[in-house]
């Protein structure tokens, strides 16, 4: 069984994962933006809702898990651990990217609004911390809350793109949205196939991962919350660092903010599906200060990123924006607080 591996058969197999992923995850980037371009959705919203949601796969898969199995801290802290380590690898993303700053480049009224409906979602889950515990049946009165802010996010920024109040302003480095010819040349139905298939990969990669770290976590002994924020967290988010980066490399660069923008939006329904499969009650009560905590760093450092957005510093310390150098310090800080505690 995959639960009884040894340490050894454990690593092996979490490298063998993150190879899997690391390949399909650039494969993946490239076959979204020709869709985006192939269905006129733009690469915002297919970023966000598509390459979002198929990134995200082995995390929800994880958490949910965690949670029907009695580890609410494990499903939590994977939760939000993942969109604070997603969300610094655009500051890695903007480091990779040296023509500009890269929220500089990628300037979009979509990528604006998948930010405030991450706060929006953020919010959601810090409100339901210091709530009371009124549940319906075993479900907080929260979840479904969260589930209706998404999809309302999701509408707000589809009528957006087709109805835009407010365009950034063009410079030479902005990289603009514009669809590319060549993805004319595949049909819709077989990119949609190559995408099911790439997706399928990812989330058996992310199964086999997930298990491999809990065979590490076994025979180490490592704490349930560090091992979420730090380790699966990081784990199942590797297709968002690999996705992004190649979306960077493609120069979709409204792509790649997107990607983990939206995938970041997406993973605060890890807590509604993870609420869901705990039956012993509320889990937003069942969890400790630091998957609070963790759910308030994610919400600074989404701030300091929609700080970027709108401000668009075109070069900012070691050519790179004030937001990506915050975003790096304030995951520093995070990673010290669950370490020293």
């Amino acid at each position: 069984m995959l639960q009884s591996l040894a340490l050894g058969p454990s690593i092996a197999l979490f490298v063998a994962c993150t190879l899997v992923i690391a390949i399909t995850g650039t494969r993946l980037a490239g076959v979204v933006d020709r869709l985006a371009d192939r269905t006129g959705l733009g690469e915002a919203i297919m970023g966000a809702v598509l390459m979002g949601l198929a990134t995200s796969l082995s995390g929800s898969v994880l958490s949910t898990s965690a949670a029907a199995s009695g580890h609410p801290e494990l499903a939590m802290s994977n939760a939000v651990g993942g969109i604070a380590v997603q969300t610094l690898f655009l500051a890695l993303a903007d480091l990779a990217y040296r023509r500009a700053n890269l929220e500089h480049a990628a300037a979009s009224l979509g990528n604006l609004l998948q930010g405030a409906l991450l706060l929006t979602q953020l919010s959601w889950l810090l409100l339901a911390f210091a709530m009371p515990q009124w549940t319906i049946g075993p479900v907080h009165v929260v979840t479904p809350l969260l589930l209706v802010s998404y999809v309302y996010g999701l509408r707000l920024a589809r009528d957006a793109r087709a109805e835009p109040m407010w365009v950034p302003q063009r410079t030479r480095e902005t990289r603009e949205d514009e669809p590319d010819p060549s993805g004319e040349e595949r049909s819709l139905a077989g990119l949609l196939g190559v995408t099911a298939v790439l997706v399928a990969l990812m989330g058996v990669a992310g199964f086999l991962m997930q298990r491999s770290a809990t065979g590490i976590v076994d025979a180490t002994g490592l704490d349930e919350a560090l091992m979420g924020v730090l380790f699966t967290a990081v784990a199942t988010s590797l297709p968002e660092l690999v996705t992004t980066l190649a979306a960077v490399r493609r120069g979709a660069l409204t792509l790649a903010v997107a990607g983990i923008i939206g995938g970041n939006a997406f993973d605060t329904l890890f807590a509604a599906f993870s609420d869901v499969a705990y039956t012993e009650g509320s889990i937003y009560h069942a969890v400790s200060d630091r998957v609070v905590t963790w759910t308030a760093l994610g919400a600074v450092m989404s701030a300091v990123l929609m700080l970027g957005l709108i401000r668009r510093e075109p070069r900012g310390p070691g050519g790179i924006g004030f937001e990506s150098v915050g975003l790096i310090g304030l995951y520093g800080l995070g990673v010290l607080t669950v370490l020293l505690a």
